[in-house]
């Protein structure tokens, strides 16, 4: 038997009234393909991710985890039901609303770094600024770089960092744009366990000091142990969620989902 999550007080976008809400999914379902070779990748979920949260999503490969984050995101869309990041109806947006939406309110970390090879890394942070047309915060950018420990690094073009600058440099572009919202797909999948565990406590400080909402993906129990709140999706559904989750905690609800399921 699957546990449900859907209720009432979830399937409503948040309000100015509500405790800080960052993005409600409400009833989502995704499918791909037709007839015989259908796969549902994602089965009425039901979800709201704190403003100023570190949450992990976890589940098993073919789970829905990343699809759930690439909807929630906007960079994929729904089969139905509906997403909101803050009281914004995602699926009601145009391809130019859409597209100034990802760039303005939200922010991405993904596995592979995604850093510009001819830009240096100073001007990989500014980007998303840039594009925007706005002119950087400079007390700002020099907090975040000072955060993630850069001041040495900002003139050197990505090859000439190692992976874990590479991915302090990604952390560091999305935390300066200061979006609603930072989704993180693997963060630290392609890291050494030494660079994956400065990268995450960098996502944490940018949660507990700055008020930073962060929505990470991942497999890793030891990763989930930096969250505020671990979601396990299994087959589609959300099936567990927990509050304050250790590596302890978060292996045992793995080793558990297929009995959940």
């Amino acid at each position: 038997m699957t546990i449900s999550f859907l209720d009432r007080p979830i399937c409503r976008p948040a309000s100015t009234s509500d405790v800080a809400i960052a993005a409600t999914v409400c009833d989502a379902v995704k499918t791909y393909g037709h007839g015989d070779n259908v796969v549902q990748a994602l089965d009425h979920v039901s979800v709201r991710f704190g403003a100023g949260k570190f949450t992990a999503v976890m589940g098993p490969s073919g789970s829905g985890k990343s699809t759930l984050m690439h909807c929630v995101a906007g960079l994929d869309s729904l089969t139905s039901g509906t997403i909101h990041i803050g009281e914004t109806d995602i699926a009601s947006l145009g391809d130019r609303e859409l597209t100034r939406l990802r760039r303005d309110r939200i922010g991405f970390v993904f596995q592979a770094f995604n850093l510009i090879p001819t830009l240096t890394a100073q001007e990989n942070i500014d980007l998303p600024s840039r594009l925007a047309g706005r002119k950087p915060d400079r007390d700002w950018f020099d907090t975040v770089v000072d955060t993630v420990g850069l001041g040495n690094r900002l003139t050197h073009r990505p090859s000439e960092l190692s992976g874990g600058q590479q991915q302090r440099v990604a952390v560091a572009r999305a935390l300066a744009a200061r979006p609603d919202i930072i989704f993180a797909d693997e963060p630290t999948g392609n890291l050494d366990s030494h660079s994956g565990a400065e990268i995450l406590s960098f996502m944490r400080v940018a949660v507990h000091e700055f008020g930073q909402t962060i929505v990470m993906v991942t497999h890793d129990p030891v990763a989930a142990g930096y969250a505020d709140r671990a979601i396990f999706l299994a087959d589609g559904h959300v099936v567990d969620d927990i509050d304050a989750p250790t590596p302890d905690s978060v292996l045992a609800r793995m080793r558990n989902l297929h009995t959940i399921s």
